[in-house]
């Protein structure tokens, strides 16, 4: 990164424990299949993306909640290893979420998420943390936490002055409110199908989504395609890589692109800087055991 100016990120967001299947071709209905290997890992949306703009460089707090249990302390020292301030981080009665994944030879990966104590962070712990986290830049959402909380933290966040980015994933149906608070959304192919209604398939469709707002839709190995709030378009082309898992990719696009856009670096090139730790991301197994560490990363920007 050229630019000099601190990047402080505030996540808020879902940990869970991800519980993965490989196999070269996924069960059908009432069949069963031998599978190749099984791992757990750490995972979570906002879990993701914070250890990815934490492994950046950037001062990452993480907001949410885990439960009293193996999984959430496993975390918890996970967090404390990259370096991820806690002190937001509440413990629960009900367990840490769990993410099911099944990933097939190709690469391609069907999930179900346990959501958890995740459903668990309370509004005001949210409002508390945006408001007194110092020098704060951005702000980070998802969906796999209530939507109500995301909105506290976003409205505390804009108060504030910070950029709030929110990533639709899995996609919900967005309340207005909500919309209208984001800086940035970054959605996949398929939620902004969801969001607009159809596939990002010409100039025209990208165009007349959140027209005056600034977007990036990321389009897996093809890269991603940022839509400037005047409406005018940057395609950012994916190197060439051999996908082994893409659990995880979405994330760590997010993280990366927060951590350079937080640095100072215009759109465009935290865009371009997404999109290369991404597509190193898609070279290994896992989710957060999949992302380029800081040697790594350095080579990229």
């Amino acid at each position: 990164m050229s630019q000099n100016q601190d990047a402080v990120i505030a996540v808020v967001g879902s940990a869970m424990m991800d519980l993965t299947a490989y196999a070269d071709v996924l069960p059908e209905p009432g069949q069963t299949l031998v599978g190749e290997v099984f791992t757990t890992g750490f995972g979570g949306k906002g879990a993701n993306q914070a250890v990815m703009a934490a492994l950046c460089g950037a001062s990452v707090h993480f907001i949410g909640k885990l439960g009293k249990d193996v999984f959430g302390d496993a975390i918890a020292e996970n967090f404390n290893k990259v370096g991820i301030n806690v002190s937001y981080v509440d413990r629960s009665d009900t367990p840490t979420g769990v993410a099911h994944i099944w990933v097939d030879g190709e690469g391609e990966n069907r999930i179900i998420i346990i959501p958890g104590a995740n459903h668990e962070i309370e509004i005001i712990r949210a409002v508390d943390a945006i408001n007194n986290i110092p020098d704060l830049n951005i702000v980070i959402a998802q969906c796999e936490i209530r939507q109500v909380v995301t909105i506290a933290a976003f409205k505390a966040a804009k108060s504030r002055g910070c950029t709030t980015i929110l990533n639709p994933a899995p996609f919900e149906q967005l309340s207005p409110e909500l919309i209208d608070l984001c800086d940035w959304i970054i959605p996949n192919e398929t939620e902004f199908r969801e969001l607009h209604g159809a596939l990002p398939t010409s100039d025209e469709i990208l165009k007349s989504f959140r027209p005056g707002k600034n977007s990036i839709v990321t389009v897996g190995s093809q890269g991603a395609i940022f839509i400037d709030s005047d409406g005018s378009l940057i395609k950012c082309p994916a190197p060439q890589t051999t996908a082994v898992d893409t659990t995880g990719a979405g994330d760590s696009f997010v993280g990366s692109f927060a951590y350079a856009l937080a640095k100072g670096e215009d759109p465009a090139t935290a865009m371009s800087f997404g999109v290369k730790v991404a597509s190193r991301s898609v070279t290994k197994k896992g989710a957060q055991s999949s992302y380029p560490d800081q040697a790594e990363i350095k080579t990229l920007s």
